[in-house]
């Protein structure tokens, strides 16, 4: 591969991760996983959630990319373009943890953003943690993040139409 095909590929597969992420958010996390990903919902004050199991098949997938990218593992079967993708997912895995563990979280560092795209982040996340269970909810993404009044208007209209329990800070 040229080393622009190989740049292009870890870039589309951490962009990937992305949809990955929101699609596995919304319907495992929110849906057959809840049991893993309730106590990320809930106030705590332990080191580590079971939720921080999903972290384990994010890092299963890039380490299996890498794996069938691999001529020392697969020999001339290998592919290559999977070491480059696992690659994206391992990034993909290094900016959630910043982001979502870090920065709206604040699990390995304190810091509010005042302003810009990381202020924005946090307040779509803290309006995904407004809903109580896995009923509704918004922006089940981690690094893309709408705009947060759509949001909060969004959480209103299922919160009226009973799809949502919205906690009260949020409600009004």
């Amino acid at each position: 591969m040229s080393l622009l095909s190989i740049i292009l590929t870890v870039l589309a597969s951490t962009i990937a991760m992305e949809f990955v992420a929101w699609s596995s958010h919304k319907y495992i996390m929110h849906g057959f996983g809840w049991g893993w990903h309730r106590d990320h919902h809930e106030p705590h004050d332990k080191l580590l959630e079971k939720n921080d199991l999903f972290a384990i098949f994010g890092a299963g997938m890039s380490i299996s990319a890498f794996v069938v990218g691999s001529p020392m593992i697969m020999g001339a079967s290998a592919w290559e373009p999977a070491t480059w993708i696992g690659l994206g997912i391992l990034f993909y895995g290094i900016i959630y943890t910043l982001v979502h563990d870090g920065l709206v979280h604040q699990r390995y560092f304190k810091w509010v953003p005042r302003k810009g795209y990381a202020k924005r982040l946090v307040q779509a996340h803290k309006l995904h943690h407004a809903t109580i269970g896995k009923e509704g909810g918004v922006s089940f993404g981690f690094v893309f993040a709408r705009d947060p009044a759509k949001l909060k208007a969004e959480l209103k209209k299922q919160r009226e139409a009973g799809i949502a329990v919205v906690r009260d800070a949020i409600a009004d």
